[in-house]
């Protein structure tokens, strides 16, 4: 089987996940998703720490952690099935590459509205990472600040070739591909390169 590794940009209840392999040196692109990230039928996995933003911060924690179960198994299957699609294909997923928000010290953030913001921002980047695990898969996390500016020197490439590559998959990979997507592949790219 050829070698693949899955970008994903995390975004709230859903994620953009771009799949990359090497063709002679330089990432190429295999598929694209948009996957979702919540419970349909349960409409606070959707929002979970909107659903607590009034009680204290502790108390909200723990009230969110079973919404936040039940993504982490959303986020479980869901990989089970991109690894799947992949596989059938005759692709092996090496590890992949999470773009979303970064750490923060959330008791910090005083406003309940903004920390419930945060920490879902935080959340549906770390299911993720928690489905990765699940799956053994080598995984690695990426800062949506400043993203490409700390990545780029990674790949050892001029901006310039980067850019160009980036495009090529982009047009390979057909509309949309916007910020969220290119920051997906680039995810992949970069654990690729350095799997």
């Amino acid at each position: 089987m050829k070698k693949a590794a899955i970008g994903f940009r995390a975004k709230t209840a859903k994620a953009i996940a771009v799949a990359l392999t090497m063709d002679d040196g330089l990432p190429a692109y295999l598929a694209r998703w948009e996957v979702g990230l919540h419970d349909p039928k349960v409409p606070a996995t959707g929002q979970p720490h909107h659903e607590v933003m009034e009680l204290p911060w502790t108390a909200a924690q723990a009230a969110a952690r079973p919404l936040e179960r039940r993504i982490e198994e959303i986020a479980i299957q869901m990989l089970s099935g991109l690894l799947g699609n992949l596989q059938s294909r005759g692709f092996d997923v090496d590890g992949i590459g999470v773009v979303g928000s970064p750490d923060r010290k959330l008791d910090r953030i005083g406003n309940p509205h903004i920390r419930a913001h945060a920490a879902e921002g935080i959340l549906f980047r770390r299911v993720l990472e928690v489905a990765a695990m699940e799956h053994k898969l080598q995984w690695r996390s990426f800062s949506d600040r400043n993203f490409e500016e700390l990545t780029f020197p990674q790949l050892r490439k001029t901006p310039g070739e980067i850019n160009q590559t980036l495009a090529a998959i982009g047009r390979a990979a057909g509309r949309p591909w916007r910020a969220d997507e290119r920051a997906a592949a680039l995810a992949a790219w970069v654990v690729m390169r350095h799997g």
